[in-house]
């Protein structure tokens, strides 16, 4: 009986320490998400990845034309092949890729954030050409999604203070 009611006395003090830091949801009616979207002008893509890329980050935060700020992208991907058979073929893809983005102030060009972001995905090539084109394909939007989505997290981090 001690046991249960330790964890009660561990889980209150656990929504007191919450409550006192002044926590909100980022999609909350004050939060994060709620100043980004619709606010943020996504430079046109260049090319097959930044387009994925930027298709995602407007399902994320909205398609804005006029914005107070604007994000600029840019991708770079490699592929290394990962298990190997005794003819010597790969039996694995490894697509890693680096986002990098600048994030500005639309009428002063003053830069609110930067940074760089990593991540990778993998896909299998052991069946035919046509399975194993697909799920190339299939990685490359994956890759996009998974650093959009990194990107997406990181811009709900700014200090909305910092925000025009």
């Amino acid at each position: 009986m001690s046991y249960f009611n330790k964890r009660h006395f561990l889980l209150a003090g656990a929504a007191f320490l919450v409550s006192a830091c002044n926590f909100t949801p980022a999609y909350g009616p004050d939060g994060a998400g709620s100043k980004l979207e619709g606010r943020i002008f996504i430079e046109a893509p260049s090319n097959k990845d930044t387009y994925l890329l930027t298709r995602r980050l407007e399902t994320r935060l909205g398609r804005a034309d006029s914005a107070p700020m604007t994000l600029s992208v840019s991708v770079s991907h490699s592929l290394d092949g990962l298990g190997a058979t005794a003819t010597g073929s790969s039996t694995r893809q490894h697509r890693k890729g680096t986002l990098r983005y600048t994030l500005s102030n639309s009428k002063t060009e003053k830069k609110i954030d930067s940074g760089k972001i990593s991540n990778f995905v993998g896909y299998s090539v052991t069946g035919n050409t046509a399975t194993s084109l697909a799920a190339e394909r299939a990685s490359e939007e994956r890759l996009m999604n998974v650093l959009a989505d990194q990107l997406v997290d990181r811009l709900l981090l700014i200090d909305p203070k910092r925000l025009p």
